[in-house]
């Protein structure tokens, strides 16, 4: 008889090559659900999808057939490592509707700025490093970070962002650790998972708070210019061009299929992603750059941000309202644009526990637990209103509140 060694028990004959960081390398509980929110019976208020059928395809269309004609050989071509430069001025009208005023050369094209956020860190965090961060915080950068062997330290925020005494607090907590911070990384604008905007206030008391304490700023921002009502204020670095590393998207403002995100650094910093996405990729796709670049150059883009304004404005109308009507006694955020509702579930639920029984009962949601580093925000959970309809909207979260009643229910029995 055949003795089993342990890597015989494995599946995966090389786990004992790998190295040591692979083990952070794990499923997130967004990507998890994926399997079972495609299913069409399913209402899924889980992925932060955006609603591509408001862009017109015959813009697309007109912008590869312009791309094509003028740019065509180019355009299936290797490209600089940096991007293309009619794409980078471009980049900066954009970025001008938010009080950023920068030089061309300083704007790095990146493959999607989760990509961007990802070179950051590699350029940055040692093992055991301190990533300052929203409690919660984005899901994505969560996993870059770990992979990086970060330690993710939360800091407290509420209904307008992250609270500059709380920053302090945790900042001395870090240097009484004998811990290295090495930057603060937020998503001001409509952030993801909360939907919350940092306040005009506040802004620049966590600039400074950051200057003094040398703590470099990693401002990521795909949401700020899908506002509902009034534009967010100018960006933190629009008032600081050497302490804040800014991170840009088309992703939600034109689609996600061209994976396309920005960076704009300080110089030093500019020379080093250009090394670092030279060796990892050699150049973003100049397909995707020049369809972007095409479709900006001669399409009404401004018209067309306002029309997915009022797509996503419709459909947190209708998430509020249906929280409201079925869920009265959960509390929820309240986004002037983006896409997210952050729910705060009663005392003893909890919302990954509670995630199968949502599935069965055809919604699907995101627990907390996914934006945070340390596994808690068991309580509650986010909800994504931006792809579903307002009608699906209102039924999936008639069909969660059954499962949180549920369970309402059976802790007020059980605790008498």
């Amino acid at each position: 008889m055949t003795e089993l060694t342990p890597q015989a028990n494995n599946l995966d004959q090389w786990l004992d090559a790998y190295a040591a960081r692979a083990e952070t390398l794990t499923v997130s509980e967004v990507r998890a659900l994926f399997s079972v929110v495609s299913r069409p019976e399913v209402v899924s208020l889980a992925g932060g999808m955006p609603y591509v059928a408001a862009l017109p395809k015959d813009l697309l269309s007109d912008a590869y057939e312009s791309m094509m004609r003028t740019r065509g050989d180019l355009a299936i071509q290797y490209a600089g490592g940096q991007g293309d430069l009619k794409l980078r001025d471009q980049i900066r009208d954009l970025m001008a509707l938010e009080g950023i005023h920068s030089s061309v050369e300083d704007i790095v094209i990146t493959t999607g700025s989760q990509h961007g956020l990802d070179m950051i860190a590699g350029l940055f965090l040692d093992e055991g490093d301190v990533v300052l961060a929203e409690g919660p915080s984005y899901v994505g950068a969560i996993g870059i970070f770990r992979h990086y062997e970060a330690h993710i330290e939360h800091v407290y925020t509420d209904n307008n962002g992250m609270s500059p005494e709380a920053l302090e607090e945790s900042i001395a907590k870090m240097k009484k650790q004998g811990k290295k911070i090495k930057f603060l990384y937020l998503v001001p604008n409509f952030a993801n998972p909360s939907g919350v905007t940092l306040s005009a206030d506040r802004r620049p008391k966590i600039l400074e708070i950051c200057k003094r304490e040398h703590i470099l700023i990693l401002e990521d921002n795909p949401y700020g210019l899908l506002y509902f009502d009034k534009p967010v204020p100018d960006a933190l670095r629009a008032t600081d061009e050497d302490g804040v590393i800014y991170l840009g998207s088309f992703s939600k403002i034109l689609a996600p299929g061209f994976r396309v995100g920005y960076v704009l650094a300080p110089p030093a910093i500019r020379d080093k992603l250009v090394l670092a996405q030279e060796s990892a990729l050699l150049c973003p796709s100049s397909f995707t750059q020049f369809m972007i670049s095409e479709y900006l150059a001669h399409a009404d883009w401004q018209k067309q941000i306002d029309t997915f304004r009022g797509v996503y404005r419709e459909r947190k109308d209708a998430a509020l309202s249906a929280v409201r009507e079925y869920l009265p006694n959960v509390e929820t955020t309240t986004p002037d644009g983006g896409f997210y509702l952050w729910l705060t579930l009663p005392e003893g639920i909890d919302s990954k526990a509670m995630l199968p029984l949502a599935v069965k009962e055809l919604v699907a949601y995101t627990p907390g637990t996914a934006f945070f580093g340390d596994g808690t925000g068991q309580r509650n959970l986010r909800i994504c209103y931006s792809y579903p309809t307002p009608e699906n909207i209102k039924i999936g979260i008639k069909r969660l509140s059954n499962v949180i009643n549920l369970q309402t229910e059976l802790l007020e029995t059980f605790a008498k």
